[in-house]
């Protein structure tokens, strides 16, 4: 039994360091949401849909990494687990896979879009506003995850108010 929980607590870190990216340094929230952008790529293959759908299924899933790989310490939101990076700027890339698909054009046509996507992304998780901040004060896994999902929330309103803007 005890295997079992030592292979759990590998499976977790490595999830929530999303394959140890989250130990590279510095700014290890930045290389998440990097590491983020070819993973969306890959994802986003398959359709709007289907990264969507993955894209909702980080939450559960971030959460039990978290949770899992913070259980007994005492920093819940330690600078490594990145997973909540991963779901926010996917999250942050939405407005493009949906309007690639609609245009009928390759996602990466819209080049500006990732950059935006990123940029906002990485600002509204910084400067944590509102209900980032409130989210983020939490003292558990959820906090680790929503903070990173409303920021990714407020990133993609922007990204398609820019692409709106432009296609005007």
């Amino acid at each position: 039994m005890s295997g079992d929980v030592g292979r759990d607590q590998r499976i977790a870190r490595a999830v929530a360091t999303v394959g140890y990216v989250g130990l590279l340094r510095p700014a290890p929230g930045t290389w998440g949401s990097l590491a983020a952008l070819p993973l969306g790529w890959l994802a986003m293959q398959g359709g709007p849909l289907v990264f969507t759908v993955l894209t909702a299924l980080i939450l559960p899933l971030g959460y039990w990494a978290t949770a899992a790989a913070t259980r007994g310490q005492a920093d819940h939101d330690p600078s490594e687990i990145v997973i909540d990076e991963v779901l926010g700027q996917w999250i942050a890339l939405l407005p493009l896979v949906w309007g690639a698909a609609n245009a009928g054009v390759a996602v990466e046509r819209l080049w500006p879009g990732w950059i935006a996507a990123l940029l906002l992304f990485r600002l509204f998780d910084i400067w944590k506003p509102g209900p980032v901040g409130w989210m983020d004060r939490r003292t558990d896994a959820w906090g680790v995850m929503l903070d990173d999902a409303i920021a990714g929330g407020m990133a993609a309103i922007c990204v398609a108010a820019l692409a709106a803007l432009a296609h005007l």
